[in-house]
């Protein structure tokens, strides 16, 4: 082993050195340094990304209703609005998850907006050279699909939550207004509905690998596993969503 030995002027540099760091380290604002710890952040994303998934899931199912038939779907919508009465008013519980979900969404976005600042400070210069093999395909687009998914949000609202941009439009009548909605001749709705869909189903399938390890759910010997069960997930959720226009534009609902 080589050993260097330091000489007084080298020493007296090193000391100088750490003086120096350590004063740049108190001179940084206390928002700075108080701030809240990225692996708090993850965590966020984690939980608020669970409750979506939640909600996803039995968006699903609901949706499904559509291939028992009209009464079925409509009295589902219905049965929604009815929940816990008399003990919360008419909509209540519907209310109720509609903010939860709400909050969630921005915690979400909140969070991943704040990690994405801080990994661009901590790399100001771009890589000369991409390795496009390291990460997926849904690791390298999480971000677009992210807008992508905010965009189809806001006009699944306006199109079969508020009826505004749906051609019926009716309230209460969920199996009409879905089946005016996808009809053969507004394609351009179904490709847009599909293409939302599929994003969704990429960025479930990393956001959900990605929770699992944030939660300390992952390791070497289950690493595989779980990854199967992310795509699985994904795969189920982007069939179950895009089952339903697909039947309605091939006239099997």
């Amino acid at each position: 082993m080589h050993w260097t030995v330091l000489g007084s002027d080298s020493a007296l540099g090193a000391v100088r050195t750490l003086v120096s760091v350590r004063s740049r380290v108190r001179d940084v604002p206390s928002v700075r340094r108080n701030r809240m710890p990225s692996v708090l952040l993850k965590f966020v994303m984690a939980v608020s990304g669970a409750v979506m998934l939640l909600f996803l899931l039995m968006h699903m199912v609901g949706n499904l209703k559509i291939f028992i038939g009209a009464d079925e779907l409509n009295a589902y919508a219905a049965w929604l609005r009815t929940l816990l009465e008399p003990a919360v008013p008419y909509e209540g519980v519907l209310w109720f998850v509609r903010v939860g979900l709400v909050v969630a969404i921005a915690a979400h976005i909140w969070s991943a907006a704040l990690l994405t600042l801080r990994a661009r400070r901590a790399r100001p210069v771009k890589y000369a050279v991409r390795n496009k093999v390291s990460g997926s395909y849904a690791a390298r687009t999480m971000r677009w699909g992210g807008v992508i998914i905010v965009l189809f949000l806001i006009y699944h609202l306006l199109d079969l939550t508020t009826g505004t941009l749906n051609p019926n439009g009716k309230h209460l009548e969920v199996y009409q207004n879905v089946g005016a909605d996808f009809t053969p001749g507004r394609w351009y709705v179904t490709l847009f509905y599909t293409l939302a869909v599929v994003a969704v189903g990429f960025h479930v399938r990393h956001g959900l690998w990605s929770a699992l390890q944030t939660l300390g759910w992952s390791n070497g010997a289950r690493e595989k596993k779980l990854k199967v069960i992310s795509t699985g997930f994904a795969v189920i959720l982007t069939v179950g969503f895009l089952a339903v226009p697909f039947a309605v534009t091939f006239g099997l609902a």
